[in-house]
């Protein structure tokens, strides 16, 4: 499985979780809108600052951030 799809499968981890904020559930799904969609030109670096901006949320679960770092982390790596 290649670094998009983990991203994703993260992505879909944590729209899953009741104990995440619509306003972050939003963002996120904007997010993976944009990975699925082979032919969007949106750089992987505005995702990764969507989702660092929705991982500063106060009302996000330490667990739901957690997930979203790794979310970021994976999209770092096809960033290079």
């Amino acid at each position: 499985m290649g670094d998009v799809e983990q991203a994703i499968t993260l992505i879909e981890d944590i729209l899953n979780d009741h104990g995440v904020p619509r306003n972050v559930k939003s963002s996120i799904e904007r997010t993976m809108e944009h990975l699925e969609n082979e032919d969007d030109d949106v750089k992987i670096s505005t995702l990764i600052g969507v989702l660092d901006e929705a991982s500063n949320d106060p009302n996000l679960s330490l667990y739901a951030r957690t997930k979203i770092w790794d979310v970021v982390s994976k999209l770092e790596e096809l960033n290079k």
